[in-house]
């Protein structure tokens, strides 16, 4: 995948090295809910804590914010800058004001966020509550060993999954979801992650165009978007930790449901493309 000498923006949230950063009223029992939640029922960690600790009031510690100077932080501000990129041209021909999300917190381990204590074993996620996006670098490593899922291309897409979850706030499609279930394989939960991975190939049909060719991915590169998908399917994540497929547990859509949305994004670059709440087949 192509990046180096892409643009960036700065909106980055730089903890690691701070510490765990402790939450008012949570609790460790809370946590603990919130990661069983993730690795055994795949549930969004934010949609734990935001129910467990209502609006989230964390004690949340301010980190460093501008372009990071190692590597792995400034290939989270290119592509992160990017897909903002995308997204506001879109917007803009629709007519619409993009705001990209507050930041993308780099964090080690813990720390505080609007939805409640963030843990690194909840992997990256988006908190609606403070609009930001939550990252342990640490879960690269997890994605290529873990899942299988290696190559730059994989961790953008998990980037740009994520700010995809962002996209949908700001059009109101995670109120929609709310009102359909958190649960289940046609769940608004299931559709709102399904729209998620088509965001993300959105993303990656018109990476190259918004920047002149310097952040780029190439077919193997969206086989390396595709196989990470498919490692966080529901069906593949219940088999590796519960030996049993339950679809009434669903909450983000099989492996092949996943591949074939993201695909759908990435052949069309057309988010109108991405109505799995329209969807009759998901």
């Amino acid at each position: 995948m192509e990046w180096r000498g892409g643009r960036e923006s700065g909106n980055i949230e730089d903890r690691r090295g701070l510490g765990p950063v402790g939450v008012g009223g949570l609790g460790a029992g809370g946590v603990v809910l919130a990661l069983i939640g993730y690795l055994v029922f795949g549930v969004s960690p934010s949609t734990t804590l935001s129910a467990l600790g209502g609006s989230g009031a964390a004690q949340q510690q301010e980190g460093q914010r501008g372009t990071p100077q190692d590597e792995a932080g400034q290939f989270v501000d290119v592509v992160e800058t990017n897909v903002d990129d995308v997204w506001s041209g879109i917007f803009r021909q629709q007519g619409r004001d993009y705001q990209p999300p507050a930041g993308v917190v780099l964090y080690d381990q813990a720390t505080g966020t609007g939805c409640g204590m963030g843990q690194s074993a909840m992997g990256p996620f988006y908190c609606p509550n403070d609009r930001k996006v939550y990252l342990d670098l640490s879960f690269w490593q997890e994605l290529s060993g873990r899942f299988g899922a290696q190559g730059e291309a994989a961790r953008a897409y998990v980037l740009a999954h994520e700010i995809g979850h962002h996209v949908q706030n700001l059009l109101g499609q995670d109120e929609m979801a709310r009102r359909l279930g958190s649960h289940g394989a046609e769940s608004g939960s299931v559709r709102l992650e399904l729209q998620a991975d088509c965001y993300a190939g959105v993303w990656a049909a018109h990476a190259s165009q918004v920047s002149g060719g310097k952040v780029a991915l190439d077919a193997k590169d969206v086989e390396d978007g595709l196989r990470a998908a498919a490692a966080v399917g529901d069906d593949t994540l219940q088999k590796q930790t519960r030996g049993q497929v339950v679809p009434d547990s669903f909450t983000h859509g099989t492996s092949e449901q996943r591949m074939r949305w993201f695909r759908a994004g990435a052949a069309s670059g057309d988010p109108a493309r991405c109505d799995t709440f329209g969807a009759d087949t998901l």
